[in-house]
């Protein structure tokens, strides 16, 4: 598979088809909780750090120890080491978090569209899940430590981890083939997909790469639906000529699947390879994107619901049987 591939890239829209037909447009709405946590910590004054930080525990009980000890993994019983942490994080520049919280500051300053976002994917996610809680999600700046997190219908995201993917301090904390997605479109998407995560049982009695494939075919499936005009590429978090690569290489990338026996391998390498994100699926080839695993299951996904129109979104979800899917869906590129 050559990489230099001439690739005329029109806007790939996800699904299949109408993009209303399994959720329509017309549905009850319903608003997320945005909660601006990011401006409280960064409103915290290096000359006054544990008075303010005192307030933060007040005001955001519930979240601020999440915040100390999952995202930043300092223990919470030591008031002052964090204190002192914190007051060098605000105004440090050799790491450039002084600069970064400046940064997030004038990027994030309005949320508006993220709102937006996040109510429209929720809305229609409440249509399929009327029982499942609406999560309330908070905004942080992480010291370049996490992107999205999930605790107890608490969604959080890390504002500092979508600053662009040419912001220049990045190029100390990620690895190149990672930057592509640091950008502030991916917000929403990421944050639907985590939460997606959590509450959708593996539901396989296997463990093999097909389904494992199958199962992330069917999250990234139901994504697409949740966020309607969401390009292709995004919604599975490629940039368009990693997508475009996938679409031009997709039987080959099939074939050396099935050449090789990996469908129903369940080696730790083999499946890592395929479903673990890298700059690249070793066993298929360099210059392929890493996850392809991903890619070719909901390929999978779709053609099983092109073929079986009856089938719902819920039905597609609860099915456990990848085998089933996988010929029901005549896939054959």
């Amino acid at each position: 598979m050559r990489k230099s591939v001439l690739i005329i890239l029109a806007v790939v829209l996800c699904g299949c088809g109408n993009k209303y037909q399994y959720i329509p447009k017309d549905i009850e709405a319903v608003e997320v909780e945005i909660v601006r946590f990011d401006s409280a910590q960064l409103a915290v004054r290096p000359d006054s750090v544990r008075q303010d930080i005192e307030q933060l525990y007040t005001d955001y009980e519930e979240f601020m120890p999440i915040f100390v000890e999952g995202i930043l993994g300092l223990p919470t019983e030591d008031t002052a080491y964090f204190c002192e942490m914190y007051a060098d994080f605000l105004t440090d520049t050799l790491l450039g978090f002084a600069q970064t919280n400046a940064k997030v500051q004038s990027m994030f300053s309005n949320v508006d569209s993220l709102q937006d976002a996040l109510n429209e994917g929720f809305s229609r996610l409440h249509y399929l899940y009327p029982d499942w809680v609406i999560p309330t999600v908070y905004l942080f700046v992480s010291g370049f430590n996490s992107s999205v997190v999930y605790y107890d219908n608490m969604l959080g995201v890390g504002v500092d981890m979508y600053l662009g993917s040419d912001y220049p301090y990045y190029n100390q904390v990620v690895y190149d083939y990672q930057k592509s997605t640091m950008e502030k479109e991916y917000v929403v998407r990421d944050l639907m997909s985590m939460y997606l995560a959590y509450n959708i049982a593996y539901n396989s009695k296997y463990n093999r790469l097909l389904e494992q494939m199958i199962f992330r075919g069917k999250q990234l499936f139901l994504l697409s639906h949740l966020l309607p005009d969401a390009p292709a590429w995004q919604v599975i978090g490629y940039t368009p000529e990693q997508w475009a690569w996938c679409e031009h290489y997709e039987q080959a990338i099939w074939n050396r699947i099935m050449e090789k026996r990996d469908l129903f391998k369940t080696e730790s390498r083999i499946l890592n390879s395929y479903m673990n994100e890298g700059p690249f699926t070793a066993e298929v080839t360099q210059d392929s994107p890493g996850r392809l695993g991903l890619w070719v299951g909901w390929q999978i996904v779709k053609s099983y619901m092109h073929h079986n129109q009856e089938i719902t979104i819920l039905d597609l979800i609860n099915e456990g049987d990848a085998q089933k899917i996988l010929e029901q869906s005549f896939y054959k590129p």
